[in-house]
Formats: structure tokens, C-alpha cells, sequence
């Protein structure tokens, strides 16, 4: 008989939760002629966004941080952890690095962003683990070609999204228009 092996512990590393959240900004898809509103506001319990999200036109609203002035170094880290109220949606992480002076990605027009979909439950905190393995580079919900890998060095930007775009070039068969309240805790690294 083979013994079970021990749980295998990780380490956990708060990055930003509470009123860290104070300087983070709604962008919806009025950017591109939809009709979507939604706002964010921190309280001392995360990030709130709440609005209306409208499918036509568009069919998305989301949360950013500002850029970073001093970009996440997560290479000693195995990927994040959110916690999140997220009403049962699919929701979409997506994250920006500092573009370097040798890189494929510079071979492309507008920004890769590396994405991943965090699935939540209907009530109460989701706590959603995201290895960097499993994101995925995308330019405007497409999928990116180029054989390029996540560098966790450089992370500038994080945004979290509800949009009808699921994972580079599908659809989120969990999408839900009308109302939305999504409360993001916290983010965090785990290795």
C-alpha cells in the first residue's frame, strides 16, 4: 500500500486589497460605441464594480489599475489568487506587462494583454487560483499567433472584465447582460 502524500502547502502573498484599490478606474465598451455603464469605487472591503452592462454594441465592463511606475516582479511566484464576489459570472483577468527592447510581441500593433477566465460562484467569495501557465497572450479578445511566453517580471497592469469575450477568440458562455455588482477583495501572488 502506497502512503498519501502530505497536502502540499502554499505560500501566499497579499498585493493588493482594501483601499490599494483607491486609484483604479472603470473602462467599459463606450470606448468602442457600446452602452454599457458600470463605475468602480474601493471600500475597505475591495472594489466595487456595479452598472449596467448592455450586449449590443459591445458587451463589456470593466475595472484596471493604473500602470504601475514600478512593475510587479512575480517571477519567484507559481500565478495569483483572487478573491471575488462575482454573482456566478465567468469573469475575465487580464493582465499587462512593460513591453522590453527585445521581444516578438514589439512585432505587433497595440498591446498583448494575457488573460485568464475566473469562473465564480453565485453567492459568497470565489477564491480563484490563476497559474501563470494557464494565461494566455490575446490582442482585443483575439488569440496572438506568435510563439511567445507570460513574463511575470513586468506586470504593469491588472484588469478585471465581465465582457462577452471569454478566453482569445471564444465567447463566454457565461456572459450575462443587464445589472452587475462584482466586488473584487483582493489579489494576491501564491507560490
Amino acid at each position: 500500500m502506497i502512503p498519501d502524500s502530505p497536502p502540499t502547502q502554499i505560500s501566499i502573498t497579499p498585493l493588493i486589497k482594501g483601499s490599494e484599490f483607491s486609484d483604479w478606474e472603470s473602462l467599459n465598451d463606450t470606448i468602442m460605441g457600446g452602452s454599457s455603464r458600470a463605475k468602480c469605487r474601493f471600500s475597505d472591503k475591495g472594489l466595487l464594480l456595479e452598472g449596467d452592462l448592455v450586449e449590443e454594441g459591445g458587451g463589456f465592463v470593466s475595472c484596471r489599475s493604473p500602470i504601475f511606475k514600478k512593475p510587479f516582479n512575480l517571477s519567484n511566484y507559481s500565478g495569483l489568487i483572487l478573491d471575488v464576489e462575482g454573482e456566478g459570472r465567468t469573469l475575465k483577468l487580464a493582465i499587462a506587462c512593460k513591453k522590453k527592447p527585445i521581444s516578438l510581441s514589439n512585432l505587433l500593433k497595440g498591446d498583448i494583454r494575457w488573460v485568464a477566465s475566473i469562473p465564480t460562484k453565485k453567492d459568497g467569495v470565489s477564491r480563484v487560483k490563476i497559474p501563470f501557465k494557464n494565461l494566455e497572450p490575446a490582442r482585443r479578445a483575439k488569440p496572438v499567433r506568435l510563439p511567445i511566453n507570460f513574463d511575470p517580471t513586468c506586470i504593469n497592469r491588472f484588469q478585471l472584465l465581465h465582457s462577452k469575450f471569454g478566453q482569445p477568440g471564444k465567447m463566454n458562455s457565461e456572459f450575462l447582460a443587464g445589472p452587475i455588482k462584482v466586488l473584487i477583495k483582493s489579489i494576491s501572488a501564491y507560490s
